[in-house]
């Protein structure tokens, strides 16, 4: 009989290592299949809560975060990008359809929408976790946009009707506020935060094999 164990993803749509922490998890989800089993939950973190309506430069915004060059951010971005096809998922190029995520957005309606498709299934909100990391870092759309959260709801098979009057007004916006403030008092600073059983912590974009190694030793011990 396989073990359960409770996932709670802590991460944001405009992390990239929170795609790629996402998409190595579920190839060790796949490793563990018929041995354990899982309910994941996503919860919210925002690395940019002041960030404007407009977006800004990514090069520019990371540069004046982090202190380094353009250069450099660049050289971390190509890193990521390497990553992300060792997981299958594809961050699109400067080159390429989509613009290689030229602006980085504030998520936090993007982050209401997720606590609702919670409220409908988790099957559903994992779905639109996955959709709004692809039409960002893939797609180059930004996920600040009520337009693009309410087509990326549709096309997971939310009800689009529904996820615009949520956008279009402030609903949900108390319950991620108190979710975020929850996960920021436990210490979660950065992200991805991979939290199993509420007790054990992973943090990063870690490969595959120490996720399965984790899930296994922490399924053993439950």
């Amino acid at each position: 009989m396989a073990k359960q164990l409770k996932i709670d993803f802590v991460s944001d749509v405009s992390c990239p290592w929170c795609a790629v922490g996402l998409a190595s998890l579920d190839q060790a989800l796949t490793k563990v299949q018929g041995d354990i089993s899982v309910n994941m939950h996503f919860q919210p973190f925002e690395l940019n809560p002041k960030m404007v309506p407009e977006g800004q430069d990514i090069t520019e915004h990371i540069t004046e975060k982090y202190g380094i060059s353009a250069e450099q951010a660049n050289a971390n971005r190509e890193n990521i990008r390497q990553r992300g096809a060792q997981v299958g998922f594809k961050f699109s190029g400067p080159d390429e359809p989509g613009g290689g995520r030229s602006r980085i957005y504030n998520t936090f309606d993007a982050h209401r929408l997720l606590h609702w498709a919670e409220t409908v299934s988790a099957d559903k909100q994992k779905a639109l976790k996955q959709a709004l990391f692809k039409a960002y870092f893939t797609d180059g759309q930004s996920p600040g946009s009520h337009e693009v959260l309410a087509r990326v709801a549709g096309e997971v098979g939310l009800d689009v009707a529904r996820a615009k009057e949520i956008l279009a007004s402030d609903e949900y916006a108390g319950d991620v506020r108190k979710r975020e403030q929850f996960y920021q008092q436990l210490g979660i600073n950065s992200v991805p935060a991979v939290i199993i059983n509420d007790r054990h912590l992973i943090s990063g974009g870690q490969p595959a094999e120490v996720f399965e190694q984790a899930l296994r030793q922490i399924a053993a011990e439950a």
